[in-house]
């Protein structure tokens, strides 16, 4: 007796399908957050070596550059996160918009603020923000002057990443760009951090307004730190 021949098994890959489930969506969402907000964290801390001195920030910048090709690894590897928190998080709110009714109001306590509301938007205009600031202090693309900025660090010519940030935070329309980008940025944290411990099942009714109170205030800090940096070359603090 002869067999019939078996079928090979068709279809999405058992990943592809998690991934574009519900709870695949809401996984990358909050992981590609905390790599994002870690990043914003950290990206804070080295700017502050500003406020060190012109040395400080150059050294910083140019331990960055000894990283050679890694560090636009680094550069596209966060590009990307930023791409795939945008897009899942798009695909979620069509799924959430689908199944519900168009007067549908939520019951779910993280979506009832202004932060809430405006995070498609200021997700997409921070997306542009950044990209600005990669055209502005690392492609150089903005100000080509930039390009030509150098200086002697530990008896070797490095670029003046100090005289670029002045140099850029002095020109008033730009500094009001960063703060108002940076405005929206904190606007995103402050609902988005506090979501990233809802979709990870870490937080709950009770213990739900703590959480959102303290990742608001993260997310000030955050804003504060960043801006006093264009605020202090308008002011000539730093100079």
């Amino acid at each position: 007796m002869i067999s019939a021949p078996s079928q090979s098994r068709s279809g999405p890959h058992p990943i592809f399908l998690w991934l574009f489930s519900s709870i695949g969506k809401k996984t990358v969402v909050a992981l590609s957050g905390i790599v994002l907000v870690l990043f914003v964290t950290g990206h804070l801390l080295g700017n502050f070596t500003i406020y060190l001195g012109k040395d400080w920030l150059n050294w910083y910048a140019e331990h960055l550059q000894s990283l050679g090709p890694m560090l636009w690894v680094i550069r596209l590897f966060m590009l990307a996160t930023v791409g795939a928190h945008i897009f899942f998080t798009m695909l979620l709110w069509k799924e959430n918009q689908a199944a519900r009714p168009k007067k549908y109001i939520a019951s779910d306590p993280v979506g009832t603020s202004v932060f809430a509301r405006t995070m498609r938007l200021s997700g997409l205009i921070v997306l542009g923000f950044i990209l600005f600031h990669l055209a502005h202090f690392t492609v150089r693309i903005v100000d080509p002057a930039f390009q030509h900025m150098d200086t002697m660090l530990d008896g070797h010519e490095v670029h003046d990443c100090y005289r670029m940030v002045v140099t850029g935070f002095s020109n008033v329309p730009v500094s009001i760009l960063y703060i108002v980008g940076l405005f929206l940025l904190m606007m995103h944290l402050s609902h988005g951090i506090g979501s990233l411990f809802q979709t990870l099942g870490l937080t709950n009714r009770r213990i739900h307004p703590l959480i959102e109170t303290v990742t608001r205030a993260y997310a000030w800090l955050l804003y504060i730190g960043y801006i006093s940096i264009p605020i202090s070359v308008l002011t000539g603090i730093v100079k």
